[in-house]
């Protein structure tokens, strides 16, 4: 069996929705107020361990973002693992929905492994914003918005103005290469990552996290049901890890045992 998973880092930009509104606070909107919906404006993959990156956008297909879903749903279906921030509750179903309203059938199952859960569960930063991350654990930081700040990003790119998706295509990217640095960072922290990465032979054992091979035995865990692992620390994401040993403590208490009364 292959230890080497299709691993997609992946971001997507949305429209907002327009409605129609009498103030400026505490709005909600009924269906009969809405004017335009929403739909997927980019987005930007890269494959771990690749240097291409993978982008996209509707620029000159406004409010039409099917071609766009085709190649996103080529891309979930050839991954294994998808990682994204706050990929669980907004992105992956984001793109759902739209899938679905579109007609597509869902992509082959993937893992998804969220950042944002990442950074919740393990510490307590002053934010868990992808800008407050990158800007102290990482080099390649999430990229703050230039002559376009805030909302004025998204209204000129509807009003097709290029300058405007230049800005949007660069902090797609960026979003997507600082989000894969981010991802590396935290991994070792992470006591509840999915086992990604399995062994090629049977005999064998790789880092459950990298896949990496440089593992240093660091004492052992034993259960409460008495079954003991070996305790690993990888050398190359310095992540921990647990091997199950083939015996059991609860097996030589049975053998300790009468046959009869």
């Amino acid at each position: 069996m292959s230890n080497q998973p299709n691993i997609l880092f992946i971001d997507i930009e949305t429209s907002p929705i327009f409605g129609a509104v009498w103030k400026l606070w505490d709005n909600n909107l009924s269906l009969d107020m809405i004017k335009d919906d929403w739909y997927i404006l980019s987005y930007c993959a890269k494959w771990a361990n690749k240097d291409n990156i993978i982008y996209s956008d509707c620029r000159n297909t406004l409010e039409d973002d099917y071609d766009l879903l085709s190649e996103l749903w080529t891309l979930l279906d050839a991954a294994d693992v998808i990682i994204g921030h706050n990929l669980d509750k907004f992105d992956i179903k984001k793109i759902n929905a739209r899938f679905i309203l579109n007609g597509f059938t869902p992509p082959s199952p993937y893992l998804t492994i969220d950042t944002l859960k990442m950074a919740k569960k393990t510490f307590n930063f002053t934010s868990n914003k992808l800008e407050y991350l990158t800007d102290k654990l990482c080099e390649d930081k999430k990229l703050k918005h230039g002559k376009f700040p805030g909302y004025s990003l998204w209204k000129e790119c509807l009003l097709g103005n290029e300058e405007a998706w230049e800005e949007m295509m660069a902090y797609n990217i960026m979003d997507v290469i600082s989000l894969e640095e981010l991802y590396n960072v935290l991994k070792p922290w992470y006591p509840n990552h999915p086992t990604i990465y399995t062994p090629e032979q049977e005999d064998s054992y790789t880092c459950p996290k990298c896949g990496g091979t440089h593992l240093q035995k660091r004492g052992t865990y034993s259960t409460k049901a008495g079954i003991r692992y070996q305790r690993f620390q990888c050398q190359d994401c310095f992540g921990w890890s647990k091997a199950r040993f083939q015996d059991k403590v609860e097996k030589s208490i049975k053998e300790k045992m009468p046959t009869s009364l």
